[in-house]
Protein backbone atom coordinates (compact mmCIF):
# COMPACT_ATOMS: atom_id res chain seq x y z
CA UNK A 1 0.00 0.00 0.00
CA UNK A 2 1.55 3.50 -1.01
CA UNK A 3 1.25 6.06 1.64
CA UNK A 4 1.53 9.94 0.97
CA UNK A 5 1.60 11.83 4.13
CA UNK A 6 -0.20 14.83 4.91
CA UNK A 7 2.16 16.58 6.57
CA UNK A 8 5.19 16.76 4.25
CA UNK A 9 6.64 13.66 5.35
CA UNK A 10 8.32 11.19 3.20
CA UNK A 11 6.27 8.71 1.10
CA UNK A 12 6.93 5.13 1.65
CA UNK A 13 5.33 1.91 0.59
CA UNK A 14 3.65 -0.29 3.41
CA UNK A 15 3.11 -4.32 2.98
CA UNK A 16 -0.42 -5.82 3.98
CA UNK A 17 0.16 -9.11 4.86
CA UNK A 18 -1.98 -11.98 4.60
CA UNK A 19 -4.25 -11.73 7.35
CA UNK A 20 -5.02 -8.41 7.19
CA UNK A 21 -5.59 -8.75 3.22
CA UNK A 22 -8.27 -11.46 4.07
CA UNK A 23 -9.75 -9.14 6.81
CA UNK A 24 -10.27 -6.38 4.31
CA UNK A 25 -11.39 -8.44 1.68
CA UNK A 26 -14.17 -10.11 4.03
CA UNK A 27 -15.16 -6.39 4.93
CA UNK A 28 -15.30 -5.61 1.57
CA UNK A 29 -17.62 -8.63 0.57
CA UNK A 30 -19.57 -7.92 3.60
CA UNK A 31 -20.39 -4.59 3.01
CA UNK A 32 -21.46 -4.69 -0.42
CA UNK A 33 -20.31 -0.98 -1.75
CA UNK A 34 -17.05 -0.24 -3.64
CA UNK A 35 -15.17 0.85 -0.62
CA UNK A 36 -13.88 -0.81 2.04
CA UNK A 37 -14.85 1.68 4.82
CA UNK A 38 -17.94 3.36 3.76
CA UNK A 39 -20.98 5.32 5.53
CA UNK A 40 -24.19 3.52 5.97
CA UNK A 41 -24.86 4.98 2.29
CA UNK A 42 -22.11 3.29 0.73
CA UNK A 43 -20.40 6.05 0.21
CA UNK A 44 -16.37 6.67 1.04
CA UNK A 45 -15.81 7.50 4.60
CA UNK A 46 -14.30 11.48 4.39
CA UNK A 47 -11.26 12.13 6.96
CA UNK A 48 -14.21 14.19 9.25
CA UNK A 49 -16.53 10.90 9.62
CA UNK A 50 -13.21 9.15 11.02
CA UNK A 51 -12.82 11.79 13.92
CA UNK A 52 -15.80 12.04 15.22
CA UNK A 53 -16.40 8.31 15.46
CA UNK A 54 -13.12 7.83 17.11
CA UNK A 55 -14.39 10.52 19.20
CA UNK A 56 -17.40 8.93 19.69
CA UNK A 57 -15.40 5.52 20.50
CA UNK A 58 -13.53 7.09 22.93
CA UNK A 59 -16.55 8.91 25.09
CA UNK A 60 -18.07 5.41 24.71
CA UNK A 61 -15.06 4.06 26.53
CA UNK A 62 -15.65 6.53 28.83
CA UNK A 63 -11.81 7.62 28.23
CA UNK A 64 -10.64 10.83 30.39
CA UNK A 65 -9.19 13.07 26.73
CA UNK A 66 -10.38 13.33 23.55
CA UNK A 67 -9.51 10.49 21.16
CA UNK A 68 -8.16 11.51 17.46
CA UNK A 69 -7.13 9.40 14.66
CA UNK A 70 -3.64 10.52 15.12
CA UNK A 71 -3.35 8.74 18.20
CA UNK A 72 -3.76 5.56 16.29
CA UNK A 73 -0.05 6.29 14.72
CA UNK A 74 1.48 7.21 18.32
CA UNK A 75 0.32 3.67 18.83
CA UNK A 76 1.76 2.08 16.31
CA UNK A 77 5.16 3.66 16.60
CA UNK A 78 5.38 2.82 20.44
CA UNK A 79 4.21 -1.12 19.70
CA UNK A 80 7.28 -0.74 16.85
CA UNK A 81 9.62 0.84 19.20
CA UNK A 82 8.79 -1.28 22.49
CA UNK A 83 9.65 -4.41 19.83
CA UNK A 84 13.13 -3.26 19.33
CA UNK A 85 12.54 -2.13 15.44
CA UNK A 86 15.47 -0.05 14.38
CA UNK A 87 15.22 2.93 15.04
CA UNK A 88 16.15 4.23 11.12
CA UNK A 89 13.54 1.72 10.25
CA UNK A 90 10.84 3.27 12.10
CA UNK A 91 11.93 6.47 10.87
CA UNK A 92 11.05 5.92 7.30
CA UNK A 93 7.58 3.65 8.40
CA UNK A 94 6.30 6.56 9.85
CA UNK A 95 7.84 9.09 7.32
CA UNK A 96 9.13 11.33 9.44
CA UNK A 97 11.75 13.24 8.00
CA UNK A 98 13.86 13.95 11.10
CA UNK A 99 14.84 11.05 13.66
CA UNK A 100 14.36 13.50 16.40
CA UNK A 101 10.33 12.67 15.69
CA UNK A 102 11.10 9.05 15.81
CA UNK A 103 13.71 9.26 18.95
CA UNK A 104 10.21 9.85 20.90
CA UNK A 105 9.41 6.44 20.30
CA UNK A 106 12.56 4.57 21.43
CA UNK A 107 12.64 6.65 24.32
CA UNK A 108 10.15 5.32 26.27
CA UNK A 109 10.60 1.48 25.76
CA UNK A 110 11.18 -0.25 28.70
CA UNK A 111 13.22 -2.87 26.88
CA UNK A 112 15.50 -0.92 25.33
CA UNK A 113 18.80 -1.89 27.29
CA UNK A 114 17.55 -5.56 27.22
CA UNK A 115 20.17 -7.30 25.43
CA UNK A 116 23.07 -5.02 26.01
CA UNK A 117 25.30 -7.29 28.55
CA UNK A 118 24.83 -10.83 28.97
CA UNK A 119 25.05 -12.31 32.32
Amino acid sequence: MHVNRVKNGLPSTHPIRGPELRALRRLQKDYAGPYVFSTERLGPMTTSTVRKLMARAGEQAKLPFPVHPHMLRHACGYKLANEGHDTRALQHYLGHKNIQHTVRYTELAPDRFKNFWRD
